[in-house]
């Protein structure tokens, strides 16, 4: 038996439902491996699991943070080392579920990036320049200062961007130069590791009604009372999809429709950038959504966790799906 199990994919693809269902057969609990809904008070806009689901399985790192307070990617690697440690200790399994790829990796790989504090001096002339000059400016420093990063980064990843400057200047060594000390270290823990797919046209028409679910279910007024209940948002919370852009329209930027379009343009990049970080992931055994039942997908998954199915045999054989 592997460490832990982990189940992910892209937004909207249809996570939550399997994984309620397969942790119920194996007596797993799930730990929320989503960077937006450690949030209180964002329900809606980060599609978090109801409070009759997380009845059904017990949740953890879900709803526990003021969303004044910044959280990083080490904190999340040291709670979730903490409640892994706990749920075994009770004789149950810990499941990661979700789609924020850094914290997958943080958790498995272990997290190199230095501890620094935020330069907010250096980040807002950056922006600044940005904004005057151009996005490829502030991306032609981190060339000069960090050339392989640079290549991996479009420049109007401009948060990454800044990120990857601040980091150099700060420490006076590459982010590139962290993260290949990280991948040189041997994995933190065994993992039965599966993602879930659809056809790219229908994950997106998935990801646009959900977008006009979420608005009916009263999203704009979820992020009314969020900036009327906190004037100091943390800048995780504010760049959050969906809050961001309706911050943007009750400030009087975005008409209302302007915002709900970039919302699902937002929404489906995000799915594509989580589906290039899951063509590079090793050892990832991919199931198509839309091709297979749930039923057959929830037993394939019990057979590979019970020793019934050979894991590497069924990696090689999916190995070849395109998506």
């Amino acid at each position: 038996m592997r460490d832990l199990i982990v189940l992910t994919g892209p937004t909207a693809v249809g996570k939550t439902e399997l994984s309620l269902r397969l942790a119920q057969k194996i007596e797993a609990e799930i730990i929320s491996a989503d960077s937006m809904q450690i949030y209180q008070e964002m329900d809606i806009g980060t599609a978090k699991a109801s409070a009759a689901e997380r009845k059904q399985v017990k949740h953890h790192l879900i709803d526990f943070l003021s969303p004044e307070a910044d959280y990083s990617v080490s904190q999340f690697q040291d709670d979730c080392d903490r409640v892994i440690t706990e749920i075994k200790a009770e004789g149950k399994i810990p499941m990661l579920v979700g789609g924020t790829h850094l914290y997958l990796r943080a958790v498995l790989e272990g997290f190199m990036l230095p501890e620094i504090e935020p330069d907010y001096q250096l980040r807002d002339s950056l922006e600044k320049m940005a904004a005057a000059e151009g996005t490829e400016k502030v991306h032609q420093i981190l060339a000069e200062k960090d050339p392989k990063t640079a290549e991996k980064l479009h420049p109007n990843d401009l948060r990454r961007v800044i990120r990857a400057v601040e980091i150099y200047e700060q420490t006076g060594k590459t982010k590139s130069f962290y993260k290949k000390k990280q991948q040189e270290r041997p994995p933190r823990y065994s993992a039965y590791k599966f993602a879930l797919i659809r056809s790219r046209e229908n994950l997106y028409q998935r990801i646009n009604q959900r977008v006009d679910l979420m608005m009916k279910a009263g999203l704009l007024e979820e992020v009314k009372a969020l900036i009327e209940g906190h004037h100091n948002l943390s800048d995780t919370a504010q760049q959050a999809l969906g809050y961001k852009e309706l911050i943007s329209h009750l400030n009087g930027e975005i008409s209302l429709e302007e915002a709900v379009y970039e919302i699902k343009k937002r929404s489906r990049h995000f799915a594509k950038r989580q589906l290039t970080w899951l063509r590079k992931e090793e050892n990832l055994i991919v199931f198509n959504i839309e091709e297979e039942a749930k039923d057959n997908i929830l037993e394939t998954m019990l057979k590979l966790i019970k020793g019934e199915k050979d894991y590497e045999q069924e990696y090689k054989k999916r190995n070849e799906i395109d998506f």
